[in-house]
Formats: C-alpha cells, structure tokens, sequence
C-alpha cells in the first residue's frame, strides 16, 4: 500500500468524540471532494466522489450520524487507469440540506460556499477534524524521499483557508493553483508531520519518520562508502607516485645517498605498497606521526621530480 492509501486507512478509523467535530470533518469531506447539483425546480444535490472505499464508508457514516440519508455508487473511470470511483449521493431534502449548512457546506440560499463559516473550525479539535476530512477527501501524500503532502481544492481560496487551518496550528502551508484546481502543500518532513499529526494520523507519523530515518541512514552509509572508496583511490594514487620516485631516485643511485629517514620510508613504501600514511608511520622505527611520514614521502618525490 502507498502511503496515502495507509494515511486514509487510519485517518477513516478515527471516530469524531464530538458533534462539533464530526461536523467540521464532514465540512473538509464534501469542501474537497464534494460537488453540488442543481435538479430544476429549486431541487439540490449533493455528491462526494472518492476513490477510497474506506473514505465512502468513512462519509456514510459520518452522514447517517446526523440522520441524513445517502447512497453509495460505483463507477470506472474511463481516463488514465480506468479504476473505480466511488460516489455519495446525497438527496436534497429538508434536513439534509439543513445538516450540510450547518456544515459550512451550503449557504442558507443553497449555494455551495468554497470555506466554511468561522463556527466551524472555531475550536482547535475542529481544525483538526476539517484538515482530516481533506486529507480523506483530496489529500495525497507520498516520501520518505522528497516528501510531499497536498491537500486539493476546488478553488485557490479553499487552499487557502486549509493553510490558514494549519497556520493557527503552528503548520506552515503553501498554496499553488493548478489551473483545473487549487492545492495547500508541505514539503519539508517537519511540516508534514505537524499535519498529520492535527489531523490524527499517529501512525502514519511514526511510519513517515521511520522511513525517513531509514532513508537517512542509507544515504550517510552510501557517503561513508563512497568517502572510503574515494580515500582508497587517492591513497592508491599517491602509493603509485611515491614508488615511481623511489624508482627514479634508485635508477640514478641517488637513493643510497639519503638520509636514513628518507631511506627507510621509501623501503618501507616499497615493501608495503598498500599501506596507507598512518600505517605506514606506525612501522617506522621509532614510531612516526602521520604529519612526519607524509613529508618524507614528499621529499622523495621532490628530489625525483615527480
């Protein structure tokens, strides 16, 4: 499963403690997924077109909660992977229409409204309940590489209000218009988590930052890996270019007439081809630093003219 798919899996199992907050998620159900219809003569509908079946259940549920009807509906997209869609109708009578007021949902002329009223998410617990019903609705969310969470509108000014949401919550929300609809998205982990973890999505949290730390720890395994290789190379380089000056300096008989120092580290790196500068320091004798050993081996190729 992806992760938005676990992320609406959880996100669906919450059950609202309050009617408050069943309320507000319904709002951020039908304000990202919801679409109103007219029928002639005055009459309403609305539907919710979801691709999870999780979510249908999740808005049926939430729906028959305030004694309003609705029906399920299946159908196969015919674009991109022809997968079911899923869609509630909600008929529009009396107290249906009323309850999707309340909502924030439709106005008191029966117009859709792209944010809800102010007494909808007026609460801290309600702004967490709206921002889980548009993740249920319209979010998406995908990483532990380049994460990215987005949660989709209809119009710019419902992206808008969903980063105001979180705002109020410490969460830093950008916005984009994507011409056909409107986003509120977070890129940085941080951001991301804080989200999730207003609209509930504990679980989904701890898999995020386990991922991501499993991510981090391949990416350092693979810098360490690849700085070993790389050191490797070098240290394989400058061996080569030491031997070639002891070499040089041997050919000219220039090499029996040097310091005992420099003798013995140029015999030394002939015996030990591999070794690196600490190692080859080590053996010395007496024992010398890294610093000591670099510089005769320099020297050696100073006097080579290499």
């Amino acid at each position: 499963m992806s992760l938005s798919e676990d992320l609406r899996g959880e996100l669906a199992a919450i059950a609202p403690r309050s009617e408050c907050d069943r309320l507000a998620e319904l709002s951020g159900l039908f304000h990202s997924a919801g679409s109103v219809h007219l029928r002639g003569r005055g009459e309403v509908a609305v539907h919710l077109d979801v691709a999870d079946p999780a979510v249908t259940r999740r808005a049926f549920t939430l729906l028959r909660g305030f004694r309003v009807s609705s029906e399920i509906r299946t159908y196969q997209r015919r674009a991109f992977d022809g997968a079911t869609r899923y869609q509630l109708h909600v008929a529009g009578d009396e107290h249906a229409l009323q309850v999707l007021h309340e909502a924030g949902v439709l106005s008191a002329r029966l117009t859709p409204l792209a944010t809800p009223p102010r007494r909808v998410v007026a609460r801290a617990c309600c702004r967490g309940a709206y921002l889980r019903g548009a993740l249920l609705g319209g979010g998406s969310l995908s990483g532990p590489r380049s994460p990215h969470l987005e949660l989709r509108s209809a119009e710019p000014e419902g992206a808008a209000f969903l980063a105001r949401l979180a705002a109020e919550e410490g969460v830093e929300l950008r916005v984009a218009d994507r011409t056909r609809h409107a986003v509120a998205y977070a890129k940085g982990a941080d951001a991301i988590e804080g989200v999730l973890a207003l609209a509930g999505a504990g679980r989904t949290v701890l898999v995020f930052e386990e991922s991501s730390v499993m991510a981090a720890t391949r990416s350092r395994a693979n810098r360490l890996a690849n700085a070993d290789h790389a050191n490797l190379v070098r240290t394989s380089r400058a061996a080569h270019e030491q031997l070639r000056a002891i070499r040089r300096l041997r050919g000219t008989g220039d090499f029996a007439k040097l310091p005992a120092q420099l003798q013995e580290i140029g015999e030394l790196r002939e015996q030990h081809p591999t070794l690196s500068l600490r190692e080859l320091a080590r053996v010395c004798d007496p024992p010398a630093s890294k610093a000591a050993a670099q510089r005769r081996l320099q020297k050696l190729q100073q006097l080579a003219g290499i």
